[in-house]
């Protein structure tokens, strides 16, 4: 009954954590722009921001599976919201100073922080309970982790975005004293919220080591295991290659739906519809009259990851009730569906079924991870770290599609999407088979 309960506790605990780290991670995506137009970035300089974060997850989730598994999953939480909070903290002289090499170095230390509390968070989650329902209680905490994404737009426009940024010629042209001027109250637009954020960090890592958490890595049993023997489990490797195709493939169709929706001439067509245009204004809070094309179609942008965030709520009820791996073979097969109709068709058909890949990709992080951990045991940290660097997917296939769509045309290159998918599909009916001949010994 004890054991229960504080299983119980662990869960809630951690997912408060996979939603602060879902909002800090959209909260800088909202720093970009503000970036920007500061330093008056070209867009290669402005992507080096992604760049940083996808990097970090690319190089430090190993060595963060290796810590993890000398330190403890509790301690590497611990690890991870004070390395995070430390990254925020980098924002203050950053701002202040209006050096953005700083800024980068910001982010690959909170993106450093966040990797380590993946490594740590989700096979944590994962092992909390029966194997059978990993992939319902990580669903569940990654939905929360997007509801923080869904969230952290708001906020970002309230307090990073509000204001409008002068150009350095506008600048140039102030006085002495109103520069000065300018540039504090710039620099105290970006530091404030950042502060909160470090200070809020710091305070979980406090609360979270007066909690007991249960300790289910067993050391000397887990002694002397390293990489090499988590990589003689195929589904690891399976797994490992689906989360990189996974997160390259959301990530990849989410940075590139305005330009897409701009290429089928979009926003004349939802000006000239009474009901989307009104969801437009709606979330733009604007007469379209006076509102950018960009931000006409940006507006639609919001269903693909809110409907990634409904996806995981469902996903943790059908996961607990279907087998996992029959889920996401579903869930794969209505991703490629959807972007088959979108590729073959145009305005609000093509729109709305790419957007609604969104839904679909939801459980697919959280499944495959949980999928991939089938069997391993005490060797969970190193294939987390093994499974978090293939993250860094999410650094590879976007400009790839970039580099398709100067080639071919956004619909043509989406079949790169489709490939990405139907991995995903081929990944979740061999793991299905993998299960079997594993709970029959």
């Amino acid at each position: 009954m004890n054991t229960t309960k504080n299983y119980s506790k662990a869960f809630y605990v951690l997912t408060s954590l996979f939603f602060m780290w879902g909002f800090i991670t959209v909260l800088v995506d909202s720093l970009i722009p503000r970036l920007k137009e500061v330093f008056e970035l070209t867009f290669f300089q402005a992507g080096l921001v992604q760049f940083a974060f996808f990097t970090a997850y690319g190089l430090l989730s190993i060595p963060s599976g290796f810590i993890l598994s000398k330190i403890g999953y509790k301690k590497g939480i611990l690890l991870g919201l004070t390395i995070m909070g430390v990254g925020c903290l980098l924002f203050y002289p950053a701002a202040a100073y209006r050096t953005f090499p700083v800024f980068l170095l910001g982010y690959f230390v909170l993106a450093g922080g966040m990797t380590v509390l993946q490594v740590a968070a989700n096979p944590y989650v994962a092992v909390l309970g029966s194997e059978e329902t990993a992939s319902s209680r990580l669903n569940l905490s990654q939905a929360f982790n997007s509801l923080g994404t869904a969230i952290a737009p708001a906020i970002g426009a309230m307090f990073l975005l509000s204001d409008s940024i002068k150009s350095s010629d506008a600048i140039n042209s102030l006085g002495s004293t109103e520069k000065e001027a300018y540039y504090l109250q710039e620099a105290s637009a970006v530091q404030s919220p950042f502060i909160i954020l470090a200070a809020s960090l710091l305070l979980l890592a406090l609360i979270v080591s007066f909690i007991k958490l249960p300790n289910i890595l067993d050391k000397k049993e887990g002694e002397g295991l390293g990489y090499g023997e988590a990589l003689k489990h195929k589904i690891l490797k399976m797994g490992a290659l689906g989360i990189f195709l996974y997160v390259g493939a959301e990530v990849a169709i989410g940075s590139y739906l305005v330009n897409y929706f701009l290429s089928m001439g979009m926003p004349e067509l939802i000006r000239n519809s009474e009901w989307m245009s009104a969801i437009s204004e709606m979330v733009v809070q604007q007469d379209l009259a006076n509102v950018d094309n960009k931000a006409i179609v940006g507006a639609f942008v919001l269903f693909y990851w809110t409907g990634a965030m409904i996806g995981r709520f469902i996903g943790a009820y059908l996961t607990r009730i279907v087998a996992p791996a029959k889920v996401l073979a579903i869930f794969a097969t209505m991703a490629i569906s959807l972007l088959a109709i979108s590729m073959l068709t145009n305005g609000f058909v093509a729109m709305w079924s790419i957007l609604l890949v969104g839904l679909f990709n939801s459980i697919m992080f959280p499944t495959i991870f949980s999928l991939s951990l089938t069997g391993l045991g005490e060797r969970k940290p190193q294939a987390s770290g093994i499974l978090c660097t293939a993250i860094v997917g999410g650094a590879i296939i976007p400009p790839l599609y970039g580099l398709l769509t100067d080639q071919f045309d956004f619909k043509p290159a989406l079949f790169l999407m489709v490939l990405c998918y139907f991995y995903i599909f081929y990944f979740a009916r061999k793991s299905t088979s993998f299960i079997s001949s594993f709970s029959e010994k």
